[in-house]
């Protein structure tokens, strides 16, 4: 594994039992559990949030849930990033890619010694107190922390050769622009591929990445 594409959900965004699959092994929810039925466990680490759902039926799920899905809003999403480059810093985590969005956030790391389960449980968990020192956490009720904003778990997607790491960073990098929004640069960022593969470009990268990770 050269990096991952971490795709981290907002509550709400992506369903336990969405049909199109969840890593989730319940549904909490009564009522959403008759709606739609059991946990669509899956163990694949490819991405399937391009697999045909029905929009209509995903709205009405959503409103049986517990409590409002979450969408952060500029503020927010500023202090989701503070939050993730704090932990980048400390951890040595390496971004190749980030965007934030309404609903969720993908980011695209360099292999590190840490699994990605780990990483992305870390990056949620400084996300969330950088929120809550900045008191802008959408589930703040009246001075009281109601729920996490997150779901249980993020969705890591393995990247395991040069071709498929520059279409997950350009993907990352395009998400924004797609949904109407202007694109994103973080300072932290590694933001030129040639910082990643080094001077021979791709083909050269893969032993560039892995003496950067460990180091």
């Amino acid at each position: 594994m050269l990096a991952f594409h971490a795709i981290v959900s907002a509550y709400g965004f992506w369903l336990p039992n969405d049909p199109r699959g969840s890593w989730s092994t319940y549904v909490g929810s009564r009522k959403l559990h008759y709606f739609g039925g059991d946990a669509t466990k899956v163990s694949t680490t490819r991405s399937v949030a391009w697999v045909h759902r029905n929009t209509v039926e995903r709205r009405a799920a959503k409103r049986l849930l517990k409590y409002p899905a979450v969408r952060f809003n500029g503020q927010q999403a500023l202090s989701i990033v503070s939050g993730l480059e704090a932990v980048a810093a400390d951890a040595r985590y390496r971004f190749l890619a980030l965007a934030i969005m309404p609903t969720h956030l993908h980011a695209v790391i360099a292999r590190h010694e840490r699994s990605p389960s780990r990483i992305i449980g870390h990056l949620k968990r400084s996300a969330t107190v950088q929120m809550l020192n900045d008191h802008v956490h959408p589930c703040l009720a009246s001075g009281r922390l109601s729920h996490s904003c997150w779901t249980k778990q993020g969705w890591a997607v393995y990247i395991d050769s040069d071709r498929h790491l520059i279409r997950s960073i350009r993907y990352v990098e395009a998400n924004p622009v797609k949904e109407g929004l202007r694109p994103q640069r973080w300072s932290f960022v590694e933001h030129t591929r040639r910082s990643y593969f080094g001077p021979s470009g791709p083909g050269g990268g893969p032993a560039n990445a892995a003496r950067h990770a460990h180091r």
